[in-house]
């Protein structure tokens, strides 16, 4: 089973959380126990699990990928000044992999799952979810 949704990103690189659309999917298909992979369409965007308590975390993991990969360096900068972006996006990665335990993501108190933005604003960016009953 398949569910697809669209965000809206507002800026040029930022973390999104999406937990509550997920777990709203998930309970949603009536799985109780299986596995929801989460998945960006889109070269210069990832999903990525992280805390979800303090924010000044999301900060500091777009802090360190603007410190490791620079914008306007790069040889992709040429066609369209996002080589930035996708390198981001390939290190980051485009999915993650969550257990559904009882009805629930398998998530522990302080993780959450975000949109990870790199070549913002956008006002499509589209999100696939996919669900397996084990």
């Amino acid at each position: 089973m398949a569910e697809r949704f669209e965000i809206t990103t507002l800026r040029r690189e930022e973390l999104i959380d999406i937990t509550e659309h997920i777990q709203s999917i998930v309970k949603l298909s009536g799985i109780a126990d299986g596995l929801v992979n989460v998945y960006a369409q889109g070269a210069t965007a990832g999903i990525m699990i992280q805390e979800n308590w303090d924010e000044s975390v999301q900060t500091d993991v777009i802090n360190l990928l603007r410190k490791m990969i620079p914008q306007g360096v790069w040889l992709h900068d040429q066609q369209d000044g996002n080589g930035d972006a996708h390198l981001k996006a390939g290190l980051v990665g485009p999915g993650e992999s969550i257990p559904i335990i009882d009805g629930e993501l398998g998530l522990s108190r302080w993780q959450n799952i975000f949109f990870c933005e790199f070549d913002g604003p956008r006002d499509r960016r589209r999100i696939v979810c996919t669900l397996i009953n084990t």
